[in-house]
Parts: C-alpha cells; sequence; structure tokens
C-alpha cells in the first residue's frame, strides 16, 4: 500500500468483473496487481476480455497464491454466493482488506465470523452494492429530507431481466446453497427496500416460482413496518429487465427509473406532489463501480469508515432469510 493508492487483488472471474476489474483501473486511489480463478486459464482470459491494453497485471490458476502475495492490500471477492464467506475468512486471515460482493453471506452467522475476524486482523471489510454510490439516491435522499413527499409509507422495488442460456447455471443450484434470484437479484431488491425506512422491518410475507432444482426463479414479497408502512419488493429471472424503485409519501413520490445505472447514460429520478407538481429531473453522469472502489480504497488508505456497515449486512441477511422462510412455510415471519 502506498500513501495514494491502495492495491487491489480480484479473486474470481465472475462476469461481473465486466464493470469491475476496469472500475479498479479507473479509479484514482486504486491499482490493479493480480487477478486469479481456480479454472485455468480464467483469470487470464478475464484480463484479455475486459482490458486488453492492460499489461501491468499478473493472472494467476490459485487463489492462494494471490491470497499470500505481499503486494496486495485489499481483495474485491465475486465469487459465487455460498462461497462468499468462506474465502473472505481466508482472505482476513492473510491480513487482506475485503470488498465482498452482495451478498456478504448466506447465514448471519457467518457474517458475524467475518466482523469477528476482520476486528481481529484489524482489516476493513465491506458488502459491495456499488448503486449506493450513484449520486441519483443522494438526490433521493435530498428530497426526502426536505419533506417534499412527506412521511415515507411505502417503497416499491422490482428486479429483474431474462435468464439467458449461458447463465442458468445460477438456478442450477437450490436456495440453500446460493441458487436462485433472491441470492442473486434478491439482495438488491431488499437492501432498496429497506435503505428508505429509519428502521428494519418486523416482519415479512414472501411467495416464489420454485423450480425442481431448489432454485427460486422468481419470488416477490411485502416487509411490514408497523403502522401501514410497507416495503413491497420483486425480483424475476423471467420478466423483462428492470431495476427500479418507487418511495409513497404522504404528500407525493419519488421513482428511480435505473438503479443499475449506466456509467454512459445520464439518470432521471421522478417526483411528484399531491399539489400538483410534476418532475423528471436529469442528474450527472456517473460511474457507481468507479465510486465504490474510490471510496473502499480512502476508507483504508485514511483509516475511514465505510458507508455500508456490516451491521446493514447483517440486517439484510436477516430480511432475506426471514423471507425465504415465509416462502417455505406460507405464513408471515419475524424478521
Amino acid at each position: 500500500m502506498t500513501d495514494t493508492a491502495l492495491r487491489w487483488g480480484i479473486l474470481g472471474a465472475a462476469r461481473v468483473n465486466e464493470r469491475l476489474l476496469p472500475a479498479i483501473l479507473e479509479a484514482n486511489n486504486a491499482k490493479l496487481v493480480a487477478i486469479a480463478s481456480r479454472r485455468q486459464g480464467a483469470a487470464a482470459d478475464t484480463l484479455v476480455k475486459y482490458a486488453p491494453d492492460e499489461s501491468g497485471v499478473r493472472t494467476q490458476d490459485t487463489p492462494e497464491q494471490l491470497l499470500q502475495s505481499a503486494d496486495i492490500d485489499a481483495i474485491y471477492l465475486p465469487m459465487a454466493n455460498e462461497e462468499h464467506a468462506e474465502w473472505a475468512l481466508k482472505a482476513i486471515e492473510q491480513g487482506k482488506h475485503v470488498l465482498i460482493e452482495k451478498p456478504m453471506a448466506l447465514k448471519v452467522a457467518h457474517i458475524d465470523a467475518i466482523e469477528a475476524a476482520a476486528k481481529q486482523h484489524k482489516v476493513t471489510v465491506m458488502e459491495g452494492f456499488m448503486y449506493c454510490f450513484h449520486p441519483q439516491h443522494g438526490y433521493v435522499d435530498e428530497l426526502i429530507k426536505s419533506g417534499t413527499i412527506g412521511e415515507v409509507r411505502t417503497v416499491r422495488t422490482i428486479f429483474s431481466f431474462p435468464m439467458k442460456p449461458a447463465r442458468m447455471y445460477r438456478l442450477e443450484r437450490d436456495i440453500d446453497n446460493g441458487g436462485g434470484a433472491m441470492w442473486d437479484i434478491g439482495p438488491y431488491a431488499v437492501h432498496t427496500a429497506r435503505k428508505w425506512f429509519d428502521e428494519e422491518p418486523k416482519s415479512v410475507v414472501a411467495m416464489a416460482k420454485l423450480l425442481d432444482s431448489g432454485a427460486d426463479v422468481s419470488l416477490s414479497g411485502i416487509f411490514d413496518y408497523d403502522d401501514g408502512r410497507f416495503a413491497q419488493f420483486d425480483m424475476s429471472f423471467e420478466r423483462a429487465r428492470r431495476s427500479e424503485y418507487e418511495i409513497i409519501g404522504t404528500l407525493g413520490g419519488i421513482k428511480c427509473h435505473t438503479v443499475w445505472q449506466n456509467p454512459d447514460d445520464a439518470p432521471v429520478v421522478s417526483w411528484w406532489t399531491d399539489a400538483g407538481e410534476q418532475h423528471d429531473v436529469e442528474l450527472d453522469i456517473a460511474n457507481h463501480f468507479v465510486a465504490e472502489i474510490e471510496h473502499f480504497s480512502d476508507c483504508v488508505l485514511n483509516g475511514k469508515v465505510p458507508m455500508l456497515s456490516i451491521d446493514d449486512a447483517r440486517a439484510n441477511c436477516k430480511a432475506i432469510n426471514a423471507a425465504l422462510r415465509s416462502v417455505e412455510t406460507a405464513q408471515r415471519e419475524t424478521i
């Protein structure tokens, strides 16, 4: 680690590297040192595919070797959902700071173990919800705090895309082993459903379409915050592409049209009031992946606390697991 750049290694050749690998290269306080994958040649293929002109990055076929490298300070971990906790703990034990692709883990107990290990080894750990670092959500937050839409009463979140044959492996594992829509795109739906209330939901009702593999291909539900305040969440691999949320208050509403915002597209946030105001506001273009890497790097380099806490990761995991219990029992479940 230098005074101005955090030295990164990528642990896994997942498709999300299409966005994350270039983001590390672009970030003003980060340096990509190496990428590793257990699949022979996958790391090298990933580098060629997403950064063909980058010649100064090592590629390795042994993840353990990457973790033991003295010239790497931080690890980005985009491995399979069910492997996040295991490999995060291995990285932490080597003294590496870890940015863990969502979900941080499948079980709350695993997040507790990650937190304990991070404290013991004095490293920084954060769950990778890149969307939180896009300024459009700060604009939404300012609107809510201004009182423009009154008290938040309902949040609706939708995340979906039609599953392509090449990605069907996501549905081959059952829910308990990290397969299906909830553990893949559901963390976004649950996180955005939780983000706009000042407290955690009390209970949840959910239902799903399950495949023979035990994976959920579509799942929908409602979080109850008491006093008539609800958050509706929906995710699917069988619907057209959507990544949006809507917030309804006592005086009006706000809609974020695209949470998975492309870095070259100008985001639009719409808001309205019962008094008759109607606005579609175009905001500045931003790359939330770059912003996420720069934030995490800044936290490590300058001893700052990450915007996304382990408590937040724990709360998201609790909410997800309660929703999955509701699917299984066909009843309301306490969170």
